[in-house]
């Protein structure tokens, strides 16, 4: 192993930048060259004939760990979808005139299932889980500073919110599966969290808003009140049906493209609103009522959108993504490849077989129920939390 090339593809994330840094330092350290392949697959399609960036250490002191995104570009292309039916022929070719040996290819799922395409093709390939849906088998790089991030700007939309008695509905990434809006949700307080694995039924959404906000109202001296709803992207109705735009589309993966999850949460909320009595008496009772200008406090979604995958990456990421891209090189070296690093402990490397990493992983809804008796709303009837107690033997697991 003399040459590798370092791609980073699919969604841009916190996270990366620490991989390439880990990666090249890595390689630099034993004594293999390192580049950077550019714009994820595309760039490894065209390979054969790029001016590849050797990542020597003046090189990799240019890159900043702690900015979220990739020095080494992103590029949603999926190389089995590619219409040409010499495309492997031709990234092997590309790869033997660069002379190089292997790569380090940081991704999530659509990412690891064309690393599996590559692997049987013949190329030494080192999966690296990267997804800020966090719904790979392994912890993924941009996990932490996406939830981070969906908690900040939650806490910080709470002042607007409150100051004008507004119900605001955050709407969040996370495609079919919930864990940013759930841990999101949870680092910011937020009363109601819905995600894809709970099918949400708005009337139970709708009573738990209701008896929140008056209790809010009637408490404060100052009549004040709001409710905060995160909300991922993917949410399913009682019957599991996802609910999306129209005209969103799909993507070059061919997944529909989620959209329109807050506007829907907000229709549901005024729909059962503008039919209850209750408004006019409570907000009546607490001075607030105008006719025909204040009958109803007034909801919001806010989509936060790529802000999540933006600005700096989580300390725990950057930890994780130098780890992960440093061992991705010690396996490669060692000639062990087709696998995904799952993390570092002490002189452990730890890894499985791709096929099985990128296997998608759900909220565990043990979990949901634990947070629905600390009074969170997840749109279903609270259920009761269940504890085992087993006594831990040996060094507890880290983080997620």
């Amino acid at each position: 192993m003399k040459k590798i090339g370092i791609i980073t593809s699919g969604g841009d994330c916190g996270g990366l930048n620490a991989v390439i840094i880990g990666a090249a330092k890595m390689a630099n350290k034993l004594g293999v060259e390192a580049v950077i392949i550019p714009n994820g697959y595309a760039g490894l399609y065209n390979i054969e004939n790029l001016n590849l960036v050797t990542l020597d250490t003046n090189r990799i002191e240019q890159i900043k760990a702690i900015d979220s995104g990739s020095n080494a570009g992103h590029s949603r292309v999926k190389i089995s979808k590619i219409k040409d039916e010499g495309k492997y022929d031709r990234i092997k070719k590309g790869l033997a005139k660069q002379n190089i040996d292997g790569l380090v290819i940081a991704g999530g799922d659509d990412t690891g299932s064309v690393v599996v395409d590559l692997l049987n093709q013949g190329i030494k390939c080192i999966h690296l889980p990267k997804t800020m849906d966090l719904d790979l088998q392994t912890y993924s790089v941009g996990g932490d500073s996406t939830i981070n991030r969906i908690s900040r700007f939650t806490n910080d939309l709470h002042t607007t919110a409150i100051t004008h008695n507004r119900v605001l509905i955050i709407e969040v990434f996370g495609r079919y599966a919930g864990h940013t809006a759930f841990r999101g949700g949870i680092g910011a307080d937020a009363d109601a969290i819905l995600i894809p694995e709970v099918g949400v039924d708005f009337e139970i959404v709708y009573k738990h808003f209701k008896e929140t906000y008056f209790r809010r109202l009637r408490a404060s001296d100052v009549k004040r009140s709001t409710y905060m709803i995160v909300a991922a992207e993917g949410l399913t109705d009682k019957k599991g049906s996802y609910f999306t735009e129209s005209s969103a589309g799909v993507d070059s993966f061919g997944h529909a493209r989620l959209a329109g999850a807050g506007k829907f949460v907000r229709s549901q909320l005024e729909h059962y609103m503008n039919q209850d009595p209750d408004w006019k008496e409570i907000l009546t009772e607490e001075g607030i009522f105008v006719e025909n200008i204040y009958q109803f406090p007034e909801i919001r979604e806010v989509t936060l959108g790529h802000l999540v995958r933006s600005g700096q990456s989580s300390s725990y990421d950057v930890n994780f993504g130098k780890q992960v891209g440093g061992a991705a090189v010690q396996l490669l070296v060692n000639d062990i490849f087709g696998v995904t690093v799952a993390g570092i402990e002490g002189s452990n490397i730890k890894y499985l077989p791709t096929k099985e990493a990128i296997v998608q992983r759900f909220v565990d809804l043990d979990e949901v129920a634990f947070h629905e008796n600390l009074g969170v709303c997840f749109g279903r009837e609270p259920v009761e939390y269940k504890p085992n107690f087993i006594k831990q033997e040996s060094k507890i697991s880290r983080y997620m």
